[in-house]
């Protein structure tokens, strides 16, 4: 994810993160990259000030409160708060790596052990959460982050306690993804029960699995239709074999009829072990997998080194939609009098290549050597005619640049301008 520079009107800090670049944005807020005291990296989330009323005090004040009854080590670490200040706030973990959507998006699905591996420890850290007497009620392939030390789950944003009658949705709302959403969740049935994460779960991994949801549609309120539909079945095309007993149960159309995370978890040690590896194998491999694709995604991308940071996440993962990364990567543009950069770095910036040949007004001719007789003769440049004498050589205080060099000097300047803030 690109990490831009702050806008003018943005704040230096908040609490005591000192704010370094934007990362993203969501309906309601801003998410900075932060910094602590004592430089520890957060993503600090910010209510935007035209959404800032009571209501969303309220709503972003108890969010709060649910994150702070919220560990593990798959969750995402609440790291401090001030729902009261002028511009509400929030610091969450830094989590340095892609979501799951971005990395099947960008890689392909996972193979069935990862995937098993991957449902192992989530099911295990949603069931830490349910002890806690929580939900989690937005658990889809953004929310989960794939960092160097393993999956994170993230956003408990719509988290709401099992035992109580403490809600962040009036009645009769349904708030969530409708794509990893369980059907009595997306018809209002209250009270919700863990099988809405159970459900949820099933929808990521099949997403993991094979790069598509249960249901999709052409819009939200269609896919609503289909999901709370009991004759529509969910959509298991291309799940491997040893998976699709777990998927069919995680995605069964009554609640009742799933199993419990507990099994899940049971379910996918079997699917691993029955292919000669054991759990702890099979999360490593998960986490080295995860990180060696995107060490690739950098590698290929040299100019781009931020990772992905847990909030927020787009409203939904229909494809395509990427609230951090709207904006081109621009490259630092040349000082005033200094030369045009070399074309040789502009092979590594996107959509700014001249599709026509690049012209060199004095090609070096290349020297071989002739192998009959040893001498050494020259000869032209390829593509090129030879010519009947040498040209004058050129005087070294001149600068000479190619008509490409001189093209993309002029095309970075224009996007630098394009994309200043003054």
């Amino acid at each position: 994810m690109q990490i831009m520079p702050l806008n003018p009107e943005d704040p230096s800090s908040l609490g005591d993160f000192e704010l370094l670049g934007r990362v993203g944005q969501g309906g309601m807020g801003q998410v900075f990259l932060g910094e602590s005291l004592g430089g520890e990296p957060a993503a600090v989330k910010v209510i935007k000030p035209s959404v800032v009323d009571s209501e969303s005090r309220q709503r972003f004040s108890q969010e709060i409160e649910v994150l702070k009854t919220i560990w593990g080590p798959r969750i995402a670490a609440f790291l401090g708060a001030d729902a009261e200040a002028e511009q509400p706030w929030l610091a969450t973990e830094y989590v340095d790596g892609p979501d799951l959507a971005r990395h099947v998006k960008t890689h392909g699905p996972l193979p069935s052990v990862l995937t098993a591996a991957l449902g192992a420890v989530l099911a295990e850290a949603l069931s830490a959460v349910h002890t806690q007497d929580l939900l989690h009620r937005d658990l889809k392939p953004a929310n989960v982050l794939l960092g160097p030390n393993g999956p994170k789950i993230i956003d408990f944003g719509l988290a709401a306690f099992t035992e109580s009658h403490v809600s962040l949705t009036a009645p009769h709302q349904v708030v969530g993804t409708p794509i990893c959403m369980a059907p009595e969740q997306a018809a209002g049935v209250k009270p919700l029960t863990a099988a809405v994460d159970v459900y949820a779960l099933g929808a990521l991994l099949l997403f993991a699995a094979t790069g598509h949801y249960p249901h999709e549609a052409a819009t939200p309120y269609m896919v609503f239709h289909l999901v709370t539909d009991p004759d529509t079945a969910p959509n298991l095309s291309g799940v491997p074999g040893e998976l699709l007993p777990l998927l069919t149960g995680m995605l069964a159309q009554d609640a009742g009829d799933r199993p419990s995370l507990t099994d899940v978890v049971q379910q996918c040690r079997s699917v691993i072990e029955a292919q000669g590896m054991k759990i702890a194998q099979a999360r490593r491999r998960l986490t080295t997998h995860t990180a060696h694709t995107a060490g690739q995604r950098h590698k290929a991308t040299p100019a781009d080194h931020s990772p992905t940071l847990p909030w927020p996440t787009p409203a939904s993962d229909a494809p395509g939609t990427d609230t951090a990364s709207a904006a081109p990567d621009v490259p630092t543009p040349p000082l005033p009098d200094s030369p045009a950069p070399s074309p040789t770095v502009i092979e590594t910036v996107p959509d700014l290549s001249d599709p026509e040949p690049q012209e060199s007004p004095d090609p070096t001719p290349t020297v071989r050597e002739d192998p009959s007789d040893g001498s050494r003769r020259e000869r032209p440049a390829p593509d090129r005619p030879p010519t009947a004498s040498k040209r004058p050589r050129e005087s070294t205080h001149t600068p000479r640049h190619s008509l490409q060099a001189r093209r993309t000097a002029e095309r970075l300047r224009a996007a630098y301008a394009a994309s200043a803030p003054f």
